[in-house]
């Protein structure tokens, strides 16, 4: 027997009237700092109550379209949706469905080498100087835990500096949410905090190829370094997971003894004192 489709429940009244209002802002040609009219006049042309009206503002306001001032000069003025508050609502989205890592990189190598194509000719000398700035943070073994975390963290945020100059907003959204996916993402933290010589070795190799490929105008060498990277990256980290997790079960059965050493020492409690030199 076929599933019925889902019914979707009748709009309230100011979802209604909020859509309204976006219509209105379009219509008027109102941009990110304007000041929306004095609520009597949208009681008027909207034809809404006074209490409707204010809970279709506080709706808008709710998805960071506008915001509100209270005092002299007071009101409700458009804003424009920063990165952030786009992260955090389509974060929302996947609560109680995260993606696993494998699910991220599988996108991340469909869009990221299309990304730095889109980037030919457009990166200066002063784009590629930030970007070799960012990448100078893990050019060298790091001293300890907290520094193996935040290298990690910088290899992505080079990726987000890439995503920042994409002329196709779109496709810079679809590469930027992976990316801070991986960010906040419980397993990935898991691999930060942990010494990976490998993972770090590898992403700055590919990462410096790429500039250099871009910086010599080789589009089609740019993409195919791209997708090597994220094909590596990706085999990397699952595994890394894998061995995390299988670390993490031994550990869990183990006896009286306490966890497996294996476990101790991927956790980094048996190994932080030679962190430095697990690099070399």
């Amino acid at each position: 027997m076929s599933q019925a489709p889902r019914q979707t429940g009748r709009r309230k009244r100011p979802e209604v009237i909020g859509e309204a209002i976006k219509d209105y802002i379009a219509r008027h040609g109102l941009r990110p700092g304007d000041r929306l009219p004095q609520e009597s006049h949208l009681i008027e042309v909207l034809d809404a109550a006074k209490g409707t009206i204010r809970e279709a503002l506080r709706g808008l306001e709710a998805q960071g379209l506008i915001q509100t001032r209270t005092g002299p000069g007071g009101g409700a003025f458009i804003s424009e949706v920063s990165d952030d508050r786009a992260m955090e609502l389509l974060g929302n989205y996947f609560f109680f469905r995260p993606p696993t890592i494998h699910d991220i990189y599988e996108v991340r190598k469909q869009l990221e080498p299309s990304l730095v194509l889109r980037l030919d000719g457009l990166l200066g000398e002063s784009d590629f100087a930030r970007l070799e700035a960012v990448m100078a943070h893990y050019a060298n073994p790091p001293a300890s835990l907290q520094e193996e975390r935040e290298q990690r963290l910088k290899e992505l945020e080079f990726h987000l500096l890439l995503v920042d100059h994409c002329p196709d907003p779109l496709l810079a959204l679809m590469c930027r949410f992976p990316i801070r996916l991986l960010m906040s993402h419980t397993n990935c933290q898991r691999i930060y905090e942990q010494p990976y010589p490998e993972l770090r070795r590898r992403g700055h190799d590919y990462q410096r190829r790429l500039i250099n490929a871009l910086r010599q105008g080789d589009a089609a060498k740019a993409r195919q370094i791209m997708a090597e990277h994220m094909q590596a990256a990706q085999a990397l980290m699952e595994a890394r997971e894998a061995m995390l997790d299988k670390a993490f079960f031994k550990a869990g059965k183990a006896s009286d003894d306490g966890p497996s050493r294996e476990y101790l020492a991927l956790s980094g409690l048996s190994s932080a004192p030679g962190l430095a030199d697990s690099d070399d």
